[in-house]
């Protein structure tokens, strides 16, 4: 999704046909497609956040190192008075590219994480935290109630399983979504996912619904399993049993609901996909206490204390 955006395989196409002097088609190898791509761009947030003695939130504090300073992907839809986002530049010698949903991704992880442990610190309900900070916001404040309502925000779960939320607003479009996840063994399971949006108006509502839904699966691919490593100059994955993806058998129930408040309409592509990570993340922490700050989140430690450290049974001689 945005390879296309970069022409490097035309140009090597139109190269071999001009020296060989006869029409050429080239296809990459699953390989030479991983090895040789264009990647998403690493980045690193570090947060601090001020609350008040009533547990609300009036200071936020971003900074994030990255190659390039995207214009809005950081910014935060809710009321905090005092707000310090700052940028670090950092070059990378990994080519990058276009990745669905591009710097909404990243940033969309990071501040709903963050919001979401700011909102534990302050010992409140991560939803209701929320929508106390988006009262001069109606429409964002529209999709997070209809989400949670959706979702049947607030129903009990049993013991490790966990629900988490999210509110992102992308490409003119503002989407909200729940996950439901199972944790054992150290093993996560991603049951349920219920996706609101609010892109203006849906001229096709099953177009847009297959849209939200496909941009769900890419995203908690990568939040699951995405990574690309490079080992010596190299990248190191070639093929999916290396860099794995969601598949039929571990694909969640997915619901997606539309709100068509006339408001001008934005995207649908895209949008689906930055909230899943963030939601994802707080889910596993509502199942098991611990937080990811790290994707993909087959790299976290999720056992229990009773998994991590089983008790060993003494054999008598």
């Amino acid at each position: 999704f945005g390879r296309k955006s970069n022409a490097d395989y035309a140009l090597q196409t139109a190269i071999i046909a001009r020296r060989v002097g006869r029409p050429v088609q080239m296809v990459y190898s699953r390989a030479e497609d991983i090895k040789q791509d264009f990647y998403r761009p690493a980045v690193q947030s570090r947060f601090k956040a001020g609350l008040d003695a009533n547990g609300k939130l009036i200071a936020w504090q971003n900074t994030y190192v990255d190659k390039h300073e995207p214009a809005e992907a950081p910014l935060i839809p809710y009321a905090v008075p005092t707000q310090d986002i700052g940028h670090v530049a950092s070059p990378t010698h990994v080519p990058f590219g276009a990745w669905r949903s591009v710097d909404h991704s990243q940033h969309g992880f990071f501040t709903e994480s963050f919001i979401d442990e700011a909102a534990h610190a302050a010992g409140r309900d991560p939803y209701e935290f929320r929508a106390e900070m988006l009262k001069d916001k109606p429409r964002l404040l529209a999709v997070l109630n209809r989400v949670a309502q959706e979702a049947n925000w607030g129903r009990p779960m049993e013991e490790g399983r966990g629900r988490g939320i999210s509110l992102q607003e992308s490409f003119g479009s503002i989407v909200g979504q729940v996950v439901e996840v199972t944790v054992s063994g150290g093993k996560t399971w991603v049951d349920r996912v219920v996706a609101v949006i609010d892109a203006g108006y849906a001229v096709s509502p099953d177009g847009m619904k297959a849209q939200i839904e496909s941009g769900i699966i890419y995203g908690l691919s990568a939040a699951m399993y995405g990574e690309i490593t490079i080992e010596q100059g190299a990248v190191a994955q070639s093929s999916f049993a290396d860099y794995d993806a969601i598949r039929m058998h571990d694909a969640p129930v997915m619901e997606t609901h539309i709100i068509n408040s006339g408001a001008a309409m934005g995207g649908a592509g895209e949008p689906g996909t930055p909230g899943v990570a963030p939601a994802l993340a707080n889910a596993i922490f509502d199942a098991t206490g611990k937080r990811v700050r790290t994707l993909p989140v087959i790299k976290a430690d999720l056992r229990s204390d009773a998994e991590a450290s089983p008790s060993v049974a003494a054999v008598g001689a």
